[in-house]
This record gives structure tokens, C-alpha cells and sequence, in this order.
């Protein structure tokens, strides 16, 4: 049998029936009884019409069905196409329309983002009826065995302009998420909290990866620092994943001092760099492991890791704090000068290239973008400027397409940001190019401060030049409320451009 979401659950309903899988709000599902109501599950989907190679749309908040339907399409070799629910009503009509799916699923929020008068599949809505179309089914396994190269799961790209890509998640591809598990220290005793969005990578992927490994699953709705803070205590809770923006408001929140999070073994991060600054509180605070981790929805996940070893900010390994880490031992990684293809030496910054079995399959209907993202040899373009050291290790400084150019120099946005974030008065710092009458292009930092804090611009650009070069320094600081994220807890980058560009 291949390594399946369907036929991992499979072993470990048979293995471990008994032990606790999922819960949420309280209510806490068995192996057994997930395996049983996924069961049930895949075949309502077939009452629906859905077969083998069919899509179903989901569009809802994190909810224990979202895992019960993973597995439930698997069962019978449908995709589970996972949706935004933070999107406008017409991105997702553009996407239902590009995505076909014969059966669409939604919670009340989902519901009310579908096209008016929208008819183009069945929809069933989560709540009682839905509850009781389900238990109307038998619990039998429907048994289908998924081949490799099956699609699984498709997410859609965030997208900057135009149509958001579909990414192709293969079974194989998503089976890494099992040996993820390990590389994190994972076993059926580990117990991860999952506040991610499941319509993401960090969510759908990252979500099942203790689940896999036969441990318990203890999922959110949404993020949110009391419950948070309440639920490690209360489900002793092991691991979990955070991006610096959630760590650094869980940091600030007096509560955290007093609570017992002595049962947490590993804090992963990632989606965004955490400046040293913030990664000694956290360190300080939570007395917990750290790992950066690295990967994207194109990868099915995480492809680079820095292990808990190299996150002594006062040990010999200090200076990979700056890095996210090496390739897993399944990922091959070049560091490409992308106008000639050729490999940069170490040190060197280019695109970071990548090749591995987790890698999608390609964009949905897409093979025009499919072919420009995998090149000769299987390799997938990131997009992401880095560099390499002579071990190997990864150097982010940013992603390409947010590269600014002043005065024919280079700057990277990251670099700025990480200055920025060591400023005791900065909550959270976002750093755009915007245009510039002699330069062409000059860096502008958008500035969070923490409250009751106050600090000037001049302030500000004077402290980036104590360890900046001079042309890579803010020539302009704004000061907002708060910094534009997507789900994933990224800067929107795009939309700072938006908003600041005009500005004067």
C-alpha cells in the first residue's frame, strides 16, 4: 500500500483505535472514530456523484470535518481542493470556475462568499444536516488505494496578480509530511496544537504531521493568544507552529509569565524570518526547543530545517541564527544567478532552487506556469533570493520580486527588517521599495511600536545606520497600527506597495 493520508489512518485506527486523534472545542476524537466518520464521510461524497479523480472544494474555518474530508476523498481518490476563506466573493468564483469541482463544502462564513446565485455544483453547508447526511452512511471503508502520483490536494497561491495557481499535492508528496514528523521528534505520545489555517500548507501539512505519527492533534478555529495560552497547559500540549507575528503577540501578553507551558518540547517558526531580538525572549520565556523551518505550498511543506542545536544565541552556532537551516536529507538544493542559469558560489546571493519527491505534480491547468516554475532536471524556482555557506546552510534575504534597486545597489528588505526588529520600541517592521527621483528606487520602513512606546523617524534611520551601509537604510518611516498579513501570517508586500507608494 502507498503511503496515503487514507492508508496512514488505516494503520493507525488498526494500531492504536483507542488513543485520542483530534480534538477541538472540547470534544475529542478516537483514531477509531475518525477512521470511522471518514469512512462515512467518503461515502456520502460518492451518494454526491463523486468518484475517483473528481474534486471537492471546501471553504470553511478550521474544523474537525476539514480533517474527517482529507481523508475522506482520499478513500475514494478524490482531491481536496482547500479554499481561502479569506478571500472576496469573486476571488472564489474565479477560482470555483478554475478549480471545477463537483461538490463544493462550506461553514456559514463559506457559504455567504459563494457567487450569487452560484450553481455550478452541489454545495452542502456543515451543521446538522450535513451531521446527519453523514451518519446516514455506513462507516465501511470504501478501501481505494491511491498510486503515487495522485493528486491529493490542491491549493491555491496566494497570488499578487491575476488568477491565484492551483498547486497539485501528490499522495507521495504529502506522505513526506509522516517522515517531517520524525525529523521534528514527533511520536504517538506528542501532542501539537494547530492554529494554522487548514486551507494552507502550514495548516493541511504541517496540521497532520503528529497525526501521522499516530500522536494527538489538538486543533483551533483561528489563532487566538488566551486560548492559546490556555489549551498547552490543558492538553500538555508538545508541539506547535507559530509565526514570528503570533510568537511576538504571545510574548506580549502578561498571561503568558504565569502559565505552565513546562510540556512543550518544540516551538516551530517560520513563513517569515524572527529577529534575534525576539527569538531570546521567546527562548527566555516558553524555555521550550526552536526550529526554523523552511518550505512552501510548491513544496508540499517543509524542505529546510535548523534544528533545535543551533539555537543558543550564546553557543559557537550563533551566527546560523541568521539562517533557516540545510536541506532535509530528501531535498536537493542549488543557489542559481537566475539570468544564466548558472550555480553561485557560497556566498554568493542568486535564486534558490530546489528538487525533491515532495515537489507538486504542477499548477492546476496551468502547464505555461507549471513549465516557467520547473526547469530542466526537475528543478522548482523559488523566487527566493539566498545564499549558501560552505556547509550548506540557507541564507534567506528575500524574495526576488521584492528586491530593491537604489542607485544600481541591491537591497533586500529582510536585512533592514531584522535592524529594525532589535529596536527595543518595534512591535513589528515591514520594509518596501518605493520610488525615488535620483535613486529610482529607496527603501521605506512601516513601523508597528509597541504600546505606550514612541520613538521619531530620524531616531529610527539613525539606528539602522549604525549597522547598515549607508545606501541600504531607510530614507522614510511610516507608522501604522498594523502591517497588511495574509493567513499564513506574511507581510502582503503588494498591498504595503499599495497603500505607501503614493506617499510623499
Amino acid at each position: 500500500m502507498t503511503g496515503t493520508f487514507a492508508n496512514i489512518l488505516r494503520r493507525n485506527a488498526a494500531r492504536r483505535g483507542a488513543a485520542p486523534a483530534l480534538t477541538f472545542n472540547g470534544r475529542t476524537q478516537s483514531f477509531a472514530e475518525l477512521q470511522a466518520a471518514s469512512s462515512q464521510g467518503a461515502n456520502l461524497l460518492a451518494t454526491k456523484g463523486v468518484s475517483a479523480g473528481d474534486r471537492v472544494a471546501i471553504l470553511s474555518r478550521n474544523r474537525p470535518e476539514y480533517f474527517e474530508l482529507i481523508y475522506a476523498a482520499n478513500k475514494i481518490g478524490a482531491t481536496l481542493v482547500c479554499l481561502n476563506w479569506r478571500l472576496s466573493r469573486r476571488e472564489i468564483g474565479e477560482i470555483l470556475g478554475d478549480a471545477d469541482p463537483a461538490l463544493v463544502l462550506v461553514d456559514e462564513i463559506g457559504a455567504g462568499l459563494l457567487p450569487d446565485g452560484f450553481d455550478q455544483c452541489d454545495v452542502l453547508q456543515f451543521g446538522p444536516e450535513y451531521h446527519a447526511l453523514r451518519a446516514a452512511q455506513p462507516d465501511s471503508d470504501p478501501g481505494y488505494d491511491g498510486a503515487a502520483d495522485e493528486v491529493a490536494l490542491i491549493l491555491y497561491t496566494s497570488g499578487t496578480t491575476g488568477l491565484p495557481k492551483g498547486v497539485m499535492l501528490t499522495n507521495e508528496g504529502m506522505s513526506y509530511t509522516a517522515e517531517l514528523a520524525k525529523a521534528w521528534g514527533m511520536s504517538e505520545e506528542s501532542v501539537n496544537l494547530v492554529a494554522m489555517p487548514l486551507f494552507h500548507i502550514g495548516g493541511c501539512g504541517y496540521g497532520s504531521s503528529t497525526m501521522l505519527a499516530g500522536g494527538h492533534t489538538v486543533l483551533m478555529a483561528d489563532v487566538d493568544i488566551p486560548t492559546i495560552i490556555d489549551l498547552i497547559p490543558r492538553h500538555k500540549v508538545t508541539h506547535t507552529f507559530m509565526v514570528p507575528a503570533v510568537v511576538q503577540a504571545l510574548l506580549n501578553t502578561p498571561e503568558v509569565a504565569k502559565a505552565d507551558m513546562s510540556s512543550l518540547e518544540l516551538l516551530m517558526y517560520g513563513a517569515s524570518p524572527m529577529g534575534d531580538v525576539l527569538l531570546c525572549r521567546a527562548i527566555d520565556t516558553l524555555g521550550c526547543n526552536f526550529m526554523h523551518a523552511y518550505g512552501m505550498t510548491e513544496s508540499a511543506g517543509t524542505v529546510v530545517c535548523l534544528g533545535p542545536e543551533f539555537h543558543d544565541p550564546d553557543g559557537p552556532h550563533s551566527h546560523l541564527l541568521k539562517s533557516c537551516g540545510s536541506a532535509l536529507p530528501w531535498v536537493k538544493l542549488r543557489v542559481v544567478e537566475p539570468t544564466t542559469g548558472t550555480d553561485q558560489p557560497a556566498g554568493e546571493v542568486g535564486e534558490l532552487w530546489l528538487r525533491t519527491r515532495m515537489l507538486m505534480k504542477g499548477y492546476w491547468r496551468n502547464p505555461q506556469a507549471t513549465a516557467q516554475a520547473i526547469v530542466e532536471g526537475g528543478w522548482f524556482r523559488s523566487g527566493d533570493a539566498a545564499y549558501l555557506d560552505d556547509e550548506g546552510h540557507v541564507f534567506l534575504f528575500d524574495r526576488y520580486k521584492d528586491m530593491i534597486i537604489s542607485g544600481g545597489e541591491n537591497i533586500y528588505p529582510a536585512e533592514i527588517e531584522n535592524v529594525l526588529n532589535g529596536h527595543p520600541v518595534i512591535a513589528e517592521v515591514g520594509v518596501i521599495g518605493v520610488p525615488h527621483d535620483r535613486w529610482g528606487e529607496t527603501p521605506l520602513a512601516v513601523v508597528v511600536l509597541k504600546e505606550g512606546q514612541t520613538a521619531t523617524e530620524a531616531d529610527l534611520i539613525a539606528y539602522t545606520r549604525a549597522d547598515l551601509a549607508h545606501y541600504k537604510c531607510p530614507t522614510r518611516v511610516e507608522f501604522a497600527e498594523a502591517l497588511p498579513r495574509n493567513a499564513s501570517g506574511k507581510l502582503l508586500k503588494p498591498e504595503m506597495r499599495r497603500i505607501y507608494e503614493g506617499r510623499t
